[in-house]
């Protein structure tokens, strides 16, 4: 029997994230109603490929909602609770175990109060499992027993969950060396409606300091067919695989540095670094500049196979040593640092800014830089576009900021669309939910104050939930 709650009131009000009331709530029903039931596209996210090419069921609730979301388990270890009661790096992890962790979410569920990861369980809970009462200390387990015992049938394995959600176009992040196989297999389904995409990931290849550079060139070199040893031939490789993930479905090419910085080199010293770095012989200043040389390469090569470029840059990731140590990366303790753009991409703007056939798309989780520096930046440059708010302020109050601080210098054509950016899959719905309601909000307010007319809010709002992210990431229907 699924919980119910004992008030009179829904436990998820209709009109939650819209205004209070009056004119501005009445247009905000009218705009999120016509957008609400629209497909989802999801050209940047982290659901891993395997869930979908095995159809995972997953074991319990806790590996469904606690385990795989740094957004939840970074909250709890900030209570105290150690990462490894949340099943995190934990290869042999009990029933019993998994059922602690739940009730330690309830345990600690004041400490979620007014973040978007409480907005997205509720969510979950009710829209996804229809499960209405109230998720608390005193019900965790009850919820966590219902929960477990749905989880068995077919309808919530990954595939169903997706075809359920109305998803059109979901894409992975992959490491270039991935032969995609797996991608293959899932789009092979005639019943799995989503079209699962590969994304081109190649950080690792493009950071010339780290120890294992030159392992990770020989493999790039051996996945792409050829000698990748030399700057030339590293080069070629790149442009092979950049391809061979184009060809397999992919939209885009995702990158997260330190910072953006994009000098090129002369040819002469990039090769010369190039073999330093390769030999183990660079030092930090010149890993710094071949790095920057190779990402404004990753641009050069999208003028080639128009693979859009999108940057997630300044995150100071694995912050915690003794946490990277004992559990490994993305575990939620990533921290946001200062961010600069305007200098940092001046030579990769300056060479290939004004071709409006590329697409760069430009996240950041500083908010100083929305008015400052993206919006000018894409209200010049047609190849520039923003980033919808993503990790520490993907949440309703940032998102609201967003629009307000970039709609004004750029218009909604220089958006990116909402990205989930997500490896829990049932806050897939919510999120975008979440997104829509707030859009609809937004543009209320522009049609309250007059500024443009309700058709018009109506086409925005649609606009930006389905038709500016396919024509930003340039998804059509050979994918969908």
């Amino acid at each position: 029997m699924k919980g119910k709650a004992d008030k009179s009131e829904p436990v998820l009000s209709p009109d939650r994230l819209l205004p209070a009331e009056g004119l501005p709530l009445r247009v905000a029903r009218e705009l999120y109603e016509s957008v609400k039931d629209l497909p989802i596209i999801s050209p940047h996210g982290h659901i891993p490929v395997e869930w979908f090419a095995q159809d995972k069921h997953f074991a319990n609730p806790t590996d469904l909602f606690i385990t795989p979301d740094h957004y939840v388990t970074r909250v709890l270890h900030a209570q105290g609770v150690s990462l490894s009661e949340l099943g995190v790096g934990q290869r042999d992890f009990t029933d019993k175990q998994a059922r602690d962790a739940f009730l330690l979410l309830g345990q600690h569920w004041f400490a979620f109060a007014g973040t978007p990861m409480r907005y997205w369980f509720e969510d979950s809970l009710v829209r996804v499992f229809g499960i209405e009462e109230t998720f608390g200390p005193e019900t965790a387990g009850k919820i966590y027993d219902e929960l477990n015992e749905m989880l068995k049938a077919p309808e919530f394995s990954t595939r169903a969950l997706a075809n359920r959600f109305n998803m059109d176009f979901v894409s992975t992040t992959d490491d270039p060396v991935s032969d995609l196989k797996l991608h293959d297999k899932v789009n092979a389904d005639p019943g799995f409606k989503p079209f699962v995409a590969p994304a081109f990931r190649p950080d690792k290849y493009l950071e010339p300091g780290r120890a294992d550079w030159p392992q990770s060139v020989r493999a790039l070199g051996e996945s792409a067919g050829i000698d990748a040893s030399t700057y030339v031939g590293f080069t070629e490789a790149m442009r092979r695989r950049r391809w061979y993930f184009k060809d397999h479905g992919a939209v885009l090419s995702d990158h997260s540095h330190a910072d953006l910085r994009s000098g090129r080199l002369s040819d002469k010293e990039a090769r010369l670094l190039f073999a330093n770095a390769y030999a183990g012989h660079i030092d930090a200043d010149d890993a710094a500049r071949l790095r920057a040389h190779l990402f404004n390469d990753q641009a050069r090569l999208a003028q080639e196979d128009g693979l859009v470029m999108t940057v997630h840059p300044s995150i100071a990731r694995n912050y915690d040593a003794a946490s990277y140590a004992n559990y490994g990366a993305d575990i939620g303790d990533d921290i946001p640092q200062r961010a600069e753009f305007v200098e940092a991409l001046r030579p990769l703007l300056n060479e290939y800014g004004n071709n409006r056939d590329f697409h760069f798309v430009a996240f950041t989780t500083d908010e100083t830089v929305y008015s400052r520096e993206l919006a000018p930046l894409a209200g010049f440059y047609p190849s520039f576009y923003i980033g919808a708010p993503w990790w520490f302020i993907d949440s309703p109050d940032a998102i609201s900021r967003y629009f307000s601080a970039v709609v004004p210098y750029a218009g909604f054509t220089k958006l990116s669309g909402f990205i989930d950016d997500t490896r829990a899959i049932c806050s897939i719905p919510s999120r975008h939910d979440m997104n829509r309601r707030i859009t609809a909000s937004y543009v209320a307010s522009l049609v309250c104050d007059r500024r443009i007319s309700m058709d018009e809010g109506l086409s925005i709002v649609r606009y930006e939930v389905v038709t500016q992210p396919k024509r930003v990431f340039k998804i059509g229907q050979a994918q969908l």
